[in-house]
């Protein structure tokens, strides 16, 4: 009798064995869990070494990169590279070729196009990423608070349909012409005319997200709608908008470049891409270069944006990966 009752006592009343079982566990638990840190921080080198092997593999993107990263420098490096002033008048040199003093020629004022260009690259470089930056922000708020409340949904989204309705060009020349001609302006009439597209892209990711599991988990835990919204709703739908800023920067710097070509963008004399143009429009035959090379980095800064932001799609494509 006096074993088993000793048994017993040091079965339920030892608290030593007790202690020590419990950090065991704790010890156990501990390093169970930095483990699966380490296997965690593994897998997440890994995806990225795969992530950047997928996308220097695809020569279409990294061509895009290189002209996109060759155009900035070259526009930030404007006054090293060229140390010819771009508005600086010099009508006795007025439409002469291409010359190791005037490497682009020069315009009808005699000012240096190769200077005229690399400042406009500042300029439409401005205009798209401010544009592009500014309205994936915009139409991403737009889009989340639409996703979640059908009055909003139906007010928003007829006024994006409404703006939508009306071409693009149009749009931006009537709000230039409301607002008058200045870089501010245009910025804010490109604004104006890209957010629609990207409300509505940020909305139809948003319903999807809105019907996975978690977002049902975290509505039953309490959450609050501005916590599910922003901090796990918005995280989900950042890729696609991602990419869609990409190629509303390149639409802007065109957009850009196609008002300051019709006189509603832009004023003269400062260096824009659509401004030299127009001026050069008049004087084809003669001064081939005037209309050459500004057009020429026009359509280079496009298209490789246009590359860049495909190889940004199809390497954050879950079906490609």
């Amino acid at each position: 009798m006096m074993n088993q009752e000793g048994v017993l006592k040091l079965k339920a009343g030892n608290p030593e064995s007790g202690n020590l079982r419990a950090g065991e566990l704790k010890a156990g638990e501990t390093a169970a869990e930095r483990d699966m840190e380490q296997v965690r921080k593994q897998l997440e080198k890994e995806q990225r070494a795969i992530r950047l092997k997928k996308f220097t593999g695809n020569k279409a993107s990294v061509f895009g990169l290189a002209v996109v990263l060759l155009v900035i420098i070259m526009a930030v490096l404007a006054p090293v590279i060229c140390t010819s002033d771009p508005l600086e008048l010099n009508v006795t040199e007025r439409l002469q070729g291409c010359s190791p003093q005037h490497w682009f020629g020069t315009d009808t004022m005699g000012r240096d196009v190769f200077a005229r260009v690399l400042y406009g690259a500042r300029i439409s470089l401005t205009v798209g990423f401010t544009v592009g930056l500014s309205a994936g922000i915009l139409g991403l708020i737009v889009g989340l608070y639409a996703s979640t409340n059908k009055i909003a949904d139906n007010i928003l989204m007829r006024i994006c349909d409404g703006l939508k309705a009306i071409p693009s060009t149009l749009l931006a020349i009537t709000l230039m012409t409301a607002l008058g001609a200045d870089i501010k302006n245009v910025i804010i009439s490109l604004i104006v005319v890209n957010v629609p597209s990207m409300a509505r892209l940020a909305r139809g990711q948003a319903l999807v997200v809105r019907e996975q599991t978690y977002i049902e988990a975290m509505k039953g835990l309490g959450a609050s709608k501005s916590r599910i919204l922003w901090k796990h709703m918005a995280p989900n739908i950042l890729s696609p908008v991602i990419v869609q800023v990409t190629f509303v920067f390149a639409s802007a710097i065109i957009t850009e470049a196609a008002l300051s070509f019709l006189g509603a963008g832009v004023p003269a004399p400062a260096p824009s891409w659509g401004n030299i143009l127009n001026e050069g429009k008049g004087v084809i035959y003669n001064a081939w270069w005037m209309v050459l090379f500004p057009g020429a980095f026009t359509a280079l800064t496009v298209l490789g944006l246009n590359l860049l932001g495909d190889g940004i799609r199809d390497l954050i494509d879950p079906k490609n990966s």
